[in-house]
């Protein structure tokens, strides 16, 4: 568990897809909160972390079903302040003496409208001034009987207790998702919910710095640390910050393992030593990696082989560097939390991430990972709170795996340097477009197969590529970038006219959900 002196609010996962969203929402307020699965939240566990709240998500179960996810009854007897969210309410009503039903005809999934219903409740501050709410709502189930000492004060069509609270103990309890971009008003309720709690916000990237500075120092002592250095924004705010807190003690190792974007090894060493004078390793392993994935075409082999070869190659420089004891990583929130699958639980694994997990114990290396308490925006923050340029804080995302999972199927060196080509025209596009900036993430994905085509009076037969570019605030969900037709058009000519082996150009409009931002 993390130790930290802010306040803390703790969300009990039962398993929704969008409990992250919870998190997101509680962070813009500059609250600290973490997530936790349901099955090690334990009375012991909650005395331990002290927050100063509790929120219960949403989750795909059934309160109904003997064996469905619970929360400690010692919670409910705690004094803290309760929120409970769709599964979360039906759990407080049935663990506090409610009903809970399923039946036909009390569904309700997607937008619904809530009516105010009796006095009006802190927890309400700035709902219903221009009359209903509009919600997201997804359930089966519905509380048919409150449980005592409840009352409602939002009603929907099928859920006549969307609002309820307890006010003499302070507990809460809602059918919809306030946390979600459908629910309009939903960040002023939690927002409430906090200040009623009394949290005093002071979850900001100033006192984070401090506190990172001094714990990281805590941890490492006079030993030395080893840094894996991508050039990302995630890795190097993580590098800067160590730097500052430890100076010499730190060395980065930068590792190319041939799956960069183009010129990106030069660009990444140049400035870091020209510009921070950090000592840094230059570890050209490319011809390692790529012998390694030769002929693999599954996507969860080559994450795997990656990150294992990620390993072995610290390893063999951390062995050159005496008194290092540590590796640090920029691993960061939703990394740790899209790793996990919690054994028995409702939650699955979506991908595995190769800097999540630790180290194996045949290393000898501890792991320092300042930024696994942030999300994506938190991270670029604690950049402009370190002083990184902001042209260098805003850069796209980029995987660990590199272009590996931008190659579905088999990766080979000629269609690594066909997507290098085609990427720094897309990119390059972009930004003359100025649309760089809008952008969350945007690449070039070759695809797996060839298709004919004609250029000037002869057949080609050559690639297929997929642009993608999306929008998203956290990386957790995410819409595709809404470009000109024109843009399109423009871009695609560009790519199959400079770039040779490629023929033909799609562009990907899925969202996340259902798919993920990257092909792999």
């Amino acid at each position: 568990m993390t130790q930290t002196s802010h306040d803390r609010l703790l969300i009990i996962d039962f398993g929704s897809q969008v409990t992250q969203l919870i998190a997101r929402r509680l962070r813009e307020l500059n609250v600290y909160c973490e997530i936790h699965p349901y099955q090690n939240v334990t009375a012991g566990f909650i005395r331990e972390m002290s927050p100063k709240a509790v929120i219960l998500s949403g989750g795909p179960d059934s309160v109904t079903r003997e064996g469905s996810p619970r929360a400690p009854q010692e919670l409910f007897e705690m004094g803290l302040p309760i929120l409970g969210i769709c599964y979360g309410q039906q759990v407080m009503m049935t663990q506090l003496g409610g009903m809970v039903e399923s039946g036909h005809g009390t569904a309700e999934f997607g937008r619904a409208y809530v009516t105010q219903k009796g006095e009006h409740i802190d927890l309400l501050r700035g709902w219903f001034l221009e009359g209903n709410e509009q919600v997201w709502m997804s359930h089966g189930d519905h509380v048919s009987q409150l449980a005592p000492g409840f009352e409602v004060y939002g009603t929907s069509p099928n859920a006549p207790f969307a609002i309820t609270a307890d006010m003499s103990r302070h507990f809460y309890a809602v059918q919809f998702h306030p946390e979600v971009h459908h629910t309009p008003n939903g960040k002023t309720l939690y927002e409430n919910f906090v200040k009623i709690a009394g949290f005093a916000g002071d979850w900001t990237m100033g006192a984070y710095r401090e506190e990172m500075i001094r714990k990281i120092r805590e941890q490492v002592g006079d030993k030395k640390v080893i840094c894996a250095l991508s050039g990302g924004v995630d890795s190097s705010v993580a590098a800067i910050l160590i730097h500052e807190a430890i100076g010499e003690q730190l060395t980065c190792v930068f590792v190319d393992h041939g799956l960069l974007r183009k010129n990106e090894a030069a660009e990444v060493v140049g400035m870091f030593r020209e510009h921070y004078n950090l000592p840094l390793i230059h570890a050209d392993e490319s011809d390692l990696f790529l012998g390694e994935l030769e002929g693999v075409s599954d996507p969860e082999t080559k994450r795997k082989i990656i990150g294992k070869l990620f390993i072995d190659v610290f390893q063999k420089h951390a062995d050159t560097i005496e008194g290092a004891e540590f590796l640090a990583q920029g691993t960061l929130y939703p990394d740790v939390i899209e790793s996990v699958s919690f054994s028995g639980g409702p939650s699955v694994t979506i991908k595995s991430h190769h800097n999540v997990g630790g180290l194996p114990e045949k290393m000898g290396l501890k792991l320092v990972e300042p930024l696994r308490e942030l999300f994506k925006d938190e991270v670029r923050a604690l950049g402009h709170e370190l002083g990184l340029p902001a042209s260098f804080i805003g850069r796209h995302p980029f995987p660990g795996p590199g272009l590996a999972i931008r190659c579905p199927g088999e990766i080979t060196r000629e269609k690594l340097n066909i997507l290098r080509e085609a990427d720094a025209i897309y990119i390059d596009q972009i930004r003359k477009h100025g649309l760089y900036d809008e952008i969350w993430q945007a690449f070039v994905a070759i695809l797996p197969v060839r298709t004919v085509g004609v250029m000037g009076d002869g057949r080609t037969y050559d690639y297929a590529c997929a642009l993608r570019a999306v929008t998203s605030v956290d990386g957790m969900t995410a819409d595709y970038y809404p470009f000109s037709h024109e843009f399109l058009g423009e871009t695609a000519t560009r790519i199959i006219n400079e770039v040779k082996g490629i023929n033909r150009c799609t562009y990907d409009i899925t969202s996340k959900p259902p798919g993920t931002i990257e092909w792999e």
